[in-house]
């Protein structure tokens, strides 16, 4: 198994849409060795493929029986450094955006 996929069974709260969505995305990662750079013909359907298990994993959960004991890890979702992280890159994205829209010479 994928080091990176966390256990989703279990957690308090629940597993988020979110969460189910981006452990069926780094499994697609892994079994394809495509990545989010790729083209368009290689990204549409290891996108689809994406949404097909989050779907399946998400009926999953919630038809197994409740687990005796929570996994021992938290989903990087939940850990703040990755919540900053992931805050950090969008405002990059946003301020890089801006820069576009603006006309204004930046490197990429």
């Amino acid at each position: 198994m994928c080091r990176n996929i966390t256990t989703l069974r279990g957690l308090e709260p629940p597993a988020t849409d979110e969460e189910i969505h981006a452990a069926a995305e780094q499994f697609v990662r892994k079994v394809t060795g495509v990545q989010r750079s790729a083209s368009a013909a290689s990204r549409e359907p290891c996108e689809q493929a994406t949404d097909e298990i989050a779907e399946v994993v998400t009926r999953l959960l919630g038809e197994l029986p409740a687990r005796r004991q929570p996994p021992k890890t938290v989903p990087p979702l939940r850990r703040e450094e990755v919540q900053a992280r992931i805050a950090a890159r969008q405002a990059a994205r946003e301020e890089h955006e801006r820069l576009h829209e603006l006309g204004i010479a930046h490197t990429h």
